[in-house]
């Protein structure tokens, strides 16, 4: 940075990983002034039995502390659990009584790390929110868009989709352009203790909370999910019955308790919470070719003004495969998208992704080196 230049300000939000503390030095050896943010989301004296690696908790606490120390930077623990409790967990079990699949990462950070997050860093003067997400930002102000990140294995953009443009204005993505190998390098030729760490678990508050995983959870804000019902085959016949809708999500195979007359593989087609009801069929009674989105973010604003998306692209889980559709806009503010190719994996409550191929980031070059694959 120039000399003539005021020294800017960041927040990173440290969660104690690798991620988020090589975002914090490469901060640092830019030249920014910058402070760590770590949230505490839950309470850090509840481990797992089988010792899994959670973020956000007791230790990763004390990871972040430490390379903020080894940085040199200030470090903060914000109190967040009532906020994450209210905003994430409770939707979190409210989705499987609705008999829908939440994507509860989504929900953190389009609640709490790109706004409540956002707005302390803001408050305690921060000019921009640092992250460790693999995804880019390009361009400023009403031309800001959200890109995929250049390793697409590690391409996190998939999560973020919920941020809107005024917000990518205030936020930094720096690993968009590193690999995790890279990512782990750079951490070790920091000299950062962390440069080994395993990776978190992606849903962090069941593995830090629950002996039984999520139902344990869903069970506890929501007790109403155990109420026994029908397992019914799509051709009407029922099959058995299931101990709770929270053991159930569109797509699943396994742990049905019921088999097929002919031993073909059964898939949870459909969950019916107002009737308590679960149906089952084989993989072609998955197939679908259309359906609602609704919560829609657009980036590109101009988007907006259309009716009719014809042939894009979009991602329908965080495999970071796509396929192509066209989509339609309603008055409703919702869309429905109509699938080129059938997908047998489209499941209530996931995400639909939009992505736009252009060569319209800041610098254009570079964005074509990057694939330039841009959220809508």
């Amino acid at each position: 940075m120039s000399n003539n230049k005021k020294i800017q300000k960041v927040a990173v939000a440290m969660s104690g990983g690798v991620d988020s503390s090589v975002a914090a030095a490469m901060m640092v050896e830019k030249g920014y002034e910058v402070i760590g943010l770590t949230m505490q989301l839950y309470d850090s004296g509840r481990v797992t039995s089988s010792g899994n690696k959670t973020c956000c908790a007791g230790q990763d606490i004390y990871d972040a502390k430490r390379v903020s120390d080894k940085l040199g930077i200030k470090h903060y623990t914000l109190d967040y659990e009532k906020r994450f409790l209210d905003n994430v967990i409770k939707d979190f079990a409210d989705s499987y009584a609705k008999g829908v699949t939440p994507i509860p990462c989504i929900r953190c950070n389009q609640k709490m790390k790109f706004r409540d997050l956002l707005n302390t860093s803001m408050d305690l003067g921060a000019d921009f929110l640092v992250t460790g997400h693999y995804a880019s930002i390009k361009g400023k102000g009403n031309n800001i868009g959200l890109y995929r990140a250049r390793d697409i294995s590690r391409d996190q953009s998939y999560f973020l989709f919920a941020t809107p443009n005024e917000v990518l204005n205030n936020i930094i993505f720096p690993l968009g352009d590193l690999s995790k190998k890279e990512t782990r390098d750079y951490a070790k030729k920091m000299n950062l203790a962390i440069s080994d760490k395993p990776e978190s678990q992606d849903i962090c508050f069941v593995q830090s909370t629950a002996k039984r995983g999520y139902r344990e959870v869903v069970q506890k804000l929501r007790p109403d999910v155990k109420k026994s019902g029908d397992i019914i085959h799509v051709n009407g016949k029922v099959m058995g019955k299931h101990d709770g809708l929270d053991s159930f999500t569109v797509g699943q195979r396994r742990g049905l308790g019921v088999i097929s007359d002919d031993g073909t593989p059964l898939y949870v087609t459909k969950i019916d919470s107002k009737e308590n009801k679960i149906y089952v069929g084989s993989e072609r009674d998955m197939e679908i070719k259309k359906f609602k989105i609704s919560e829609i973010t657009w980036v590109d604003k101009n988007i907006e003004e259309t009716n009719f998306i014809e042939d894009i692209d979009v991602q329908l889980s965080s495999e970071h495969i796509t396929q192509k559709a066209d989509i339609s806009l309603l008055n409703s503010g919702e869309a429905i998208v109509s699938l080129k190719e059938p997908n047998y994996r489209v499941a209530p409550g996931q995400a639909c992704v939009c992505l736009l191929y252009t060569s319209d980031a800041a610098d254009e070059e570079d964005s074509v080196d990057l694939g330039g694959r841009r959220i809508i």
